[in-house]
């Protein structure tokens, strides 16, 4: 008899307030790198009803009018008339920052090969067979569907949806492998004078079904709909919800199927293994999947501050490896294959080249599984096999 489980991941669209925050924070992070890629930065944004906070620690020779971009970012995304209920063109802006620890600093500020990481903590990546993405199905899923809401949104402004949305997808598995997707719940933002029902066939057709179409072999006709289940969502983003930076962490990372580190990603500079190393730790457990070495894979990497070399590398393949996880780990090591010291796998990433990474980019629809990120890639891979 098969072995029968459910699983649920979520998203949420670039204009969930926690979302918007966490835009903010990077687009910020993406000018001052832009003009000097040795900024340290540490930002986090606060977001409620007519105000933007942007407190935490900046070390740079970049100049940014910071409270204009704060206020463009949010344009941009759609928070552009009282309407909606957030206008970035007049939201008050309150800066609270200071320099960058010089205790920290101390530790980060040395040679490319002496540099230390820029805190204590351990990072997690993670891939798998089971998508065309190398992710586990139900975020690419979940993800596609508030990409596609937003672009939607923007295309075709009848439809009447707002910036902020959610969307969750349940896929059943048979003996651990996809089998159908049991339940989507998309939660839309909406003008008002949109009937419930309304909301619900605009969202399906133009939004769920489009994404549907990629994956025929688990789209049944018994799928569970649930559309603003509550009826209206009118009253949404920062006037309906604060948002603060790095409160979607599962969200960025893998939906709650794999293991995250302890540290959000937004707003943090490279230097930062919070951020640096959980991107190369996804790019070394793709590779790994990438080299049919394994059909998934876990990889731990843990940091001291101040210290060059990860304390720590731990690999589970989950009993799916074609090669003993002794031996992944050892070639993960090779530094002739990879280094993980911090300079190096900003160098190998490009983490501060602005023509390479687009920051802001991350914070819109999770950091993984994306085309066009350098931690995406499989170059690696025929290492790896060899």
């Amino acid at each position: 008899m098969a072995d029968i489980k459910l699983f649920t991941s979520e998203s949420v669209t670039e204009g969930h307030p926690d979302k918007l925050a966490d835009q903010i924070s990077d687009a910020v992070l993406d000018a001052l790198l832009a003009q000097d890629p040795n900024s340290r930065v540490a930002l986090e944004t606060l977001l409620t009803r007519g105000l933007a906070v942007i407190a935490g620690e900046l070390t740079t020779t970049a100049y940014v009018e910071m409270a204009q971009l704060v206020r463009d970012t949010i344009v941009e995304v759609g928070y552009d008339n009282t309407n909606v209920g957030f206008d970035g063109h007049t939201t008050g802006v309150m800066l609270a920052i200071q320099a960058q620890s010089v205790n920290i600093a101390a530790g980060v500020n040395r040679s490319k090969e002496e540099q230390g990481a820029g805190d204590q903590g351990m990072m997690f990546g993670y891939a798998c067979d089971e998508s065309a993405e190398l992710m586990p199905l139900p975020i690419t899923i979940a993800h596609k569907l508030t990409a596609r809401y937003t672009a939607a949104r923007k295309a075709d402004k009848s439809l009447g949806f707002r910036p902020d949305g959610k969307s969750q997808v349940t896929l059943v598995y048979s003996d651990g492998k996809p089998d159908h997707i049991d339940t989507i719940v998309f939660a839309a933002q909406h003008e008002e004078g949109l009937a419930r029902e309304e909301v619900e066939r605009r969202v399906i057709e133009t939004v769920v079904e489009p994404v549907l179409k990629e994956y025929g072999s688990l789209v049944t006709s018994k799928i569970k709909y649930h559309v603003n289940p509550t009826g209206q969502f009118v009253i949404g983003g920062p006037q309906g919800d604060t948002g603060v930076t790095g409160r979607k962490i599962i969200v960025d990372t893998y939906g709650g199927y794999a293991r995250h580190g302890g540290g959000a990603f937004s707003g943090k500079d490279p230097s930062k293994v919070d951020r640096s190393a959980a991107y190369i730790a996804r790019y070394l457990a793709k590779n790994v999947v990438a080299a049919g070495l394994a059909g998934k894979c876990e990889i731990q990497l843990a940091y001291a501050i101040g210290v060059a070399q990860p304390v720590s590398i731990f690999v589970d393949t989950f009993g799916t490896a074609t090669v003993p996880e002794s031996q992944i780990a050892a070639r993960l090591q090779d530094r002739s294959l990879i280094d993980l010291r911090p300079a190096f796998i900003i160098d190998r990433l490009g983490l501060t080249d602005s023509s390479r990474v687009c920051y802001q980019q991350t914070a819109k629809n999770g950091h993984f599984g994306h085309a066009g990120f350098t931690w995406e890639a499989t170059d690696l891979a025929a290492a790896l096999r060899a």
